[in-house]
């Protein structure tokens, strides 16, 4: 019987050439089991850079192709990094306060967003265990760019997209541990799914049309500006 957590479906498309040629060029396969999980999780945490996509229906391949992603597209693109080579994972499915995005968002994309917003991470099985990985979300160097500009306080921090108990003692590296970058503004739990395929199919976002259009068009790419501009305090010119 096929394992129901290595399974492909249509936004896991695993089997794009894209991801089996990243795959092939990184040499994921040839790595043990801890170390392969790790650099997955890197590769989608720090190459592929925190941003805004336009949907969070995108297949893996699509955001791949973007470069960029949020919280519930680069879950995408670690279940199917994870399950093409051959490490059994899961999503973890709930609602999050819209209040920690302020400084990503501004303005009246802050004033039109909703209340609520639905979001997603990965939970991987290693060494018996379910570990989540939320932390894929941000990466390091606008970590350091927000700590840098609030001067790495220690203490609860919920601004920028990042809800943490302590910003000063946060550390996303994989260590076989769960790591957490948003979860302090969870107002809702929705559980474990098999893939986000069943979940959206259940729980989606609704903006209506306007707003999603705004949001697509406009509200996005604003946001991307915003952690663009906010990651540039450290990052090359």
């Amino acid at each position: 019987m096929e394992n129901r957590y290595l399974k492909k479906t249509n936004m896991l498309n695993y089997d794009a050439e894209s991801i089996k040629n990243l795959i092939n060029e990184m040499g994921w396969r040839g790595l043990d089991e801890y170390e392969r999980i790790g650099a997955i999780y890197d590769y989608v945490r720090n190459d592929i850079l925190f941003g805004y996509n336009s949907s969070d229906l995108l297949t893996a391949e699509e955001v791949l192709r973007d470069g960029y992603g949020h919280c519930n597209t680069k879950a995408t693109l670690l279940l199917s990094l994870f399950r093409a080579t051959g490490i059994p994972c899961r999503l973890h499915g709930s609602k999050v306060s819209k209040e920690f995005q302020k400084g990503a968002t501004s303005g009246i994309i802050s004033l039109l967003a909703p209340e609520t917003i639905i979001h997603t991470w990965v939970e991987v099985l290693y060494d018996g265990d379910w570990i989540n990985l939320e932390g894929v979300i941000t990466d390091d160097a606008y970590i350091e760019a927000v700590r840098k500009t609030y001067g790495n306080v220690s203490g609860p921090f919920s601004k920028y997209a990042i809800s943490v108990p302590d910003l000063a003692k946060l550390s996303l590296d994989w260590c076989g541990k769960d790591t957490f970058v948003q979860h302090e503004s969870m107002v809702k739990d929705y559980g474990v799914f098999d893939d986000p395929d069943t979940f959206f199919d259940i729980y989606h976002q609704t903006f209506g049309k306007i707003k999603n259009l705004a949001y697509v068009y406009y509200g996005r790419k604003k946001m991307i500006r915003n952690v663009n501009k906010m990651r540039s305090c450290i990052s090359p010119s």
